[in-house]
C-alpha cells in the first residue's frame, strides 16, 4: 500500500542517530558568504559535471538478477524483481531513469530512500523512489527502525520492510552524509568565484573606480545614477567617457590577474572532482591529460570511484529486496566489463590469450562483443589449449617414450 493512502501512528518519538536526516544542520551560509545546498551546488558546472557523470555511468550499466547454479550463475529471468531492475521499476520510470535518481540523491544528500510495493502475498510489485530531505529515519522503543516520510505536512510512517535505503558514507553505519554539506566551503567559495567573474564582466569587464569631483556635489547620487546608465555593463565597454566639471574616474580594486581569479575557479574545479573522485578530464579538464594516463585514468576511476558505489548499492537491495530464503540463492549484480573493455587491438590481443589457454571459448568472446553465438556443434562453446604444452608430471614420460628408454639418445622433434 502506497504511503500517499495511509497514515499510521507514531510508536515512538523519533530518536535519530546523530543528527539523523536534518540536512539543514549541514546545508547553509559559508564563510565565502554564499548559501550552499543541493539546488545551489547543482548551478556549479563543476559539480553538476561530477554528478551527471557518477549517475549516468551507473544508472547505463546492466543490473540482472542471478541465481547461483552448480555451474556457478544464470540468470534468473524469471524472478519478479528481474524486469523490476533491469527495465521499469514502477509503470513510470525507466530503470535507467530510476538508477539515476538513486544516485542523484546519494550525491547530493547522501542517502537513497525507495518504497517498496508489495501485492497481498508480498511479492514486490513496485520501487518508487522518495525524496531524502523528506524521510527521517528513527527507532522504536524497542530498537526497530522506522521511516518517516514528510509530504505536504503529513507523517507517513514506513517500517523497515517497506523501504529501499541505500546509505552512503556516514559515521553510525545507518545514516549517509551528503557530500556536498561535509564540503560546502569548497563549494561556497566555487559559487563566489563564479559570481566575481559575472559581475566583473556586468560592469564591462573593468573594475569599480571613483568620481573624483573638485568642488562639492550637491547630488552624489544622480551621477552615480547618470555614470551607471551610461558606462556600466559589457555592452557599453570601451564607450569613451565624457566628464564635466572637472571630474575625473579613479579607478579602484585588484584586477582579476592579480587576485588569480583564474588560477582560484581552475583549483576549486579540481577540489570538487576531488569531492566526488571523478578524474578532472571527465568534465572537461584536460591539462593534466595526455594520451599516454587518460586510459589509465579512466580505468582508475572504475575501479575506484564506479565500483564501490556499484558494491554499495548491490548490498543493499540484496539486503532489503529478497527474503532470508531467497538470499541463499538469489542476488543482484551490475555488469561493469564494459567500462574496463580496452581499445579493440587490446581487447583482441586478450581474447587470443584466452582461448590459448583454455579460459575463454569464442562464444564467451562473441558474448562479450555482442555478438550472435556460433552453434555448439561448430566449437562454438569448445575451450582449447595450445597443443605444444605438456603437464610437468609428463615432461619425463614424453621423453621417455620417444627415445625409447635411452636417456643419451637424443630427441629431435618434440611434436
Amino acid at each position: 500500500m502506497s504511503i500517499f493512502s495511509r497514515v499510521f501512528k507514531r510508536e515512538a518519538r523519533p530518536k535519530n542517530s546523530f543528527f539523523g536526516s536534518t540536512y539543514s544542520f549541514f546545508f547553509g551560509s559559508t564563510p565565502s558568504g554564499k548559501t550552499v545546498n543541493e539546488r545551489t551546488a547543482m548551478q556549479t558546472t563543476a559539480v553538476y559535471a561530477c554528478v551527471r557523470i557518477l549517475a549516468e555511468t551507473i544508472a547505463s550499466l546492466p543490473l540482472h538478477t542471478y541465481i547461483n547454479t552448480e555451474n556457478g550463475k544464470e540468470k534468473a529471468m524469471d524472478h519478479p524483481l528481474y524486469p523490476l531492475l533491469s527495465s521499469s521499476p514502477n509503470p513510470e520510470m525507466t530503470s535507467f531513469v530510476f538508477r539515476e535518481t538513486l544516485m542523484g540523491h546519494l550525491l547530493l544528500w547522501g542517502n537513497s530512500y525507495s518504497q517498496i510495493i508489495r501485492d497481498g502475498r508480498g511479492k514486490i510489485i513496485a520501487i518508487y523512489p522518495l525524496l531524502p530531505d523528506k524521510m527521517t529515519v528513527s527507532r522504536s522503543e524497542k530498537g526497530e527502525i522506522y521511516y518517516v516520510y514528510n509530504k505536504e505536512g503529513h507523517d507517513y510512517i514506513l517500517r523497515k520492510e517497506e523501504v529501499l535505503h541505500i546509505p552512503g558514507l556516514g559515521f553510525d553505519g545507518l545514516i549517509g552524509y551528503s557530500p556536498i554539506a561535509m564540503a560546502k566551503n569548497a563549494i561556497g567559495m566555487a559559487i563566489a568565484t563564479e559570481e566575481y567573474g559575472a559581475k566583473f564582466f556586468a560592469n564591462g569587464a573593468n573594475p569599480g573606480g571613483v568620481l573624483e569631483h573638485p568642488g562639492i556635489v550637491k547630488d552624489p547620487q544622480r551621477i552615480r545614477d547618470s555614470w551607471n546608465s551610461v558606462y556600466q555593463g559589457t555592452s557599453n565597454a570601451h564607450r569613451v567617457a565624457v566628464l564635466e566639471e572637472g571630474m575625473k574616474f579613479s579607478p579602484i580594486g585588484i584586477p582579476p590577474e592579480q587576485a588569480q581569479f583564474l588560477e582560484t575557479r581552475k583549483y576549486q574545479t579540481e577540489e570538487i572532482c576531488r569531492i566526488f573522485r571523478v578524474p578532472p578530464h571527465l568534465v572537461g579538464d584536460l591539462e593534466r591529460a595526455t594520451f599516454s594516463n587518460i586510459e589509465h585514468q579512466s580505468i582508475s576511476f572504475v575501479v575506484h570511484t564506479i565500483r564501490p558505489w556499484l558494491v554499495r548499492i548491490e548490498q543493499s537491495i540484496n539486503k532489503s529486496l529478497f527474503t532470508d530464503k531467497e538470499k541463499q540463492k538469489y542476488f543482484v549484480s551490475f555488469v561493469v566489463e564494459g567500462l574496463l573493455r580496452g581499445d579493440y587491438e587490446s581487447r583482441m590481443r586478450g581474447y587470443s590469450i584466452g582461448i590459448q589457454n583454455g579460459f575463454m571459448s569464442p562464444n564467451d568472446i562473441r558474448r562479450l562483443e555482442n555478438l550472435n553465438p556460433i552453434p555448439s556443434e561448430e566449437g562454438g562453446n569448445t575451450y582449447m589449449v595450445n597443443g605444444n604444452m605438456l603437464k610437468l608430471k609428463d615432461v619425463g614420460a614424453f621423453v621417455k617414450e620417444n627415445t625409447g628408454g635411452d636417456e643419451n639418445k637424443e630427441v629431435l622433434e618434440l611434436d
